[in-house]
């Protein structure tokens, strides 16, 4: 009798399907933050913005807030998320995004949040957030270059309407 081990191949192509796609996901994410991390030309479009952050943030059930560290020349220093909330709301604190963004020594930031229910439309609830981040980080000379909005399709950008 031999001591060898089987491998059992499964044969669910569903499972076999998201086990792939879990695969390039996690690979994607390692090419980005390999890109993105390593003080080279960093985040340097909305739609390079919006590529990462869509990655990072779409698989999220509930909530989440965080905020991209820059450095005075928009080069990332880091990335966080901040806040967890419920299925449809964070809370988010700015004496906390104020902390961080010092902790990093950050010149600029930009804030994320999802929308677990795919609408990218900002609530006033998110408009008037954004416009007490941004005052709570101008004290400290943090500018603020965007604040996007994750959700289904290509995530909205507060800059590219104006809104800040």
């Amino acid at each position: 009798m031999s001591n060898q081990l089987t491998l059992i191949e499964t044969t669910d192509p569903e499972a076999d399907r998201l086990a792939h796609e879990n695969r390039v996901i996690d690979e994607a994410l390692h090419i980005l933050d390999r890109r993105l991390f390593t003080r080279g030309p960093g985040l340097t479009s909305p739609e390079t913005v919006a590529s990462f952050l869509k990655l990072q943030l779409t698989q999220q059930e509930h909530e989440v807030f965080g905020v991209i560290f820059l450095d005075a020349k928009h080069r990332v220093l880091a990335f966080e998320i901040l806040f967890h909330g419920s299925i449809d709301g964070a809370s988010v604190y700015p004496r906390q995004v104020v902390k961080r963004s010092m902790a990093h020594n950050a010149a600029g930031a930009i804030f994320v949040h999802n929308h677990p229910s795919g609408c990218t439309e900002p609530s006033q609830a998110d408009r008037i957030l954004t416009v007490r981040l941004k005052e709570a980080l101008a004290l400290i000379e943090v500018r603020v270059l965007d604040h996007f909005i994750v959700g289904e399709g290509r995530p909205l950008s507060f800059a590219e309407y104006g809104w800040l």
